[in-house]
């Protein structure tokens, strides 16, 4: 039996998904190939432990295609980020999409390696992507925490 529980987002949870955007991501928007989300009106799935969060994915569907807008997981190594990209994955593949997507940023090797190891491929490398994205979203920063430049878009895919 796992120990956490995977649910879709419901209305109810709209608000605080916003909080959780903001504090995970910096601001009620995400920015990415030059479209603005709001992961708040999005669908999604919540990962729970008892009643506490411990992680959030946010999609959208467009045509064939179902991208993930964003993943957080609180608790590493317990498998959420997993369970959470897989119920996407379903929900992808229930709707007739050939592939599930997402996007991330140059500096965030963690991610890479993490979609990387899940099946996922890079399929494109925008570069300098991320400054057109300041100009709608200033609040991206310039560099990560460790001093890396937060510049470009990387795509990752799975066909489905």
């Amino acid at each position: 039996m796992s120990a956490f529980r995977i649910r879709p987002l419901a209305l109810a949870d709209r608000d605080w998904v916003c909080k959780i955007i903001i504090e995970s991501w910096g601001a009620e928007i995400i920015v990415t190939h030059g479209e603005v989300f709001h992961p708040s009106d999005l669908p999604g799935f919540t990962a729970f432990t008892r009643e506490e969060p411990v992680g959030l994915l946010t999609y959208n569907i467009a045509g064939h295609e179902c991208e993930i807008i964003t993943l957080d997981s609180w608790r590493e190594n317990l498998g959420i980020g997993t369970a959470l990209i897989e119920a996407a994955r379903q929900v992808a593949g229930q709707a007739g999409c050939k592939r599930l997507f997402l996007v991330t940023t140059n500096n965030n090797t963690r991610a890479l390696h993490f979609f990387q190891r899940r099946g996922f491929i890079i399929t494109s490398v925008r570069l300098n992507a991320i400054e057109a994205s300041r100009l709608i979203k200033p609040e991206i920063p310039l560099t990560d925490e460790d001093g890396l430049p937060i510049r470009d878009e990387i795509e990752l895919e799975i066909n489905l």
